[in-house]
């Protein structure tokens, strides 16, 4: 383990010891308390949420916030977020409140107003996320404002190329997501960013050592109090 900025980073073997590894964090932080968790989708996050099915842990008291949805989805689009946090994670550990931005609501501003309430409503304790290889967090490309709230992204080219796989062909992947922004995120009690592979190795050096900086959303969890980072040794790979 290594202590770089003000972040604990956790280096692993691969993505199942990354697994167990978010898993204690989530343990520990139920037991400190937490309330409300922060979710993420996507590939990185799926060995943690195997390891939380396995367990005996109970969220049943427990409310969940997720990061992001696409907008034009309906909940039960089986490349939603919502329902792959269903077939991930709520089917076998159903929480008492979960929340996920509301993909079908094509009025942005509705949709992020109401987001935000939710957020207001249910303080995170613990947000986990995961790391593109452009920087971002969430759905906040390169340039989001550091201080940002829930907002309508136009995702980016690169972002749509890495989301292709989950669809028949790229020409069908949304344009377009809701997405918790950047000020929304630093406000966790807790943050568990976690990156797996060479291809994440850029960013991670660029979330950790690089300068805070727009042009990489996740160098601003250098001003958060609580960060912790799993890394296979893959991802860690450039960091000094």
């Amino acid at each position: 383990m290594k202590q770089l900025t003000n972040m604990n980073v956790q280096i692993v073997s691969d993505k199942q010891a990354g697994g167990k590894a978010g898993f204690q964090v989530f343990e520990n932080a139920l037991q400190n308390g937490a309330k409300v968790l922060g979710l993420a989708t996507g590939s990185t996050p799926v060995t943690i949420y195997e390891q939380l099915v396995a367990s005996d842990l109970d969220f049943s008291q427990l409310t969940s916030v997720n990061l992001d949805e696409y907008v034009g989805l309906s909940a039960d689009h089986p490349q939603s977020y919502h329902y792959f946090m269903q077939q991930h994670l709520f089917n076998a550990k159903p929480f008492a409140h979960s929340y996920v931005p509301d993909g079908a609501n094509l009025d942005a501003a509705a949709a992020t107003s109401e987001y935000d309430q939710i957020i207001a409503d249910n303080p995170i304790d613990l947000q986990l996320l995961g790391l593109g290889k452009n920087g971002h967090i969430g759905f906040n490309e390169p340039g989001t404002d550091p201080e940002s709230t829930t907002h309508k992204v136009t995702l980016t080219a690169s972002t749509i190329d890495a989301n292709a796989r989950f669809f028949d062909n790229a020409d069908e992947v949304p344009r377009y997501a809701y997405s918790m922004g950047i000020g929304s995120i630093l406000k966790a009690k807790q943050i568990l960013i976690v990156a797996y592979g060479e291809a994440k190795a850029a960013a991670v050096a660029a979330m950790i050592q690089g300068p805070v900086t727009p042009d990489v959303p996740a160098s601003y969890l250098q001003t958060h109090p609580n960060v912790t980072v799993i890394l296979d040794e893959a991802a860690a790979s450039q960091l000094d």
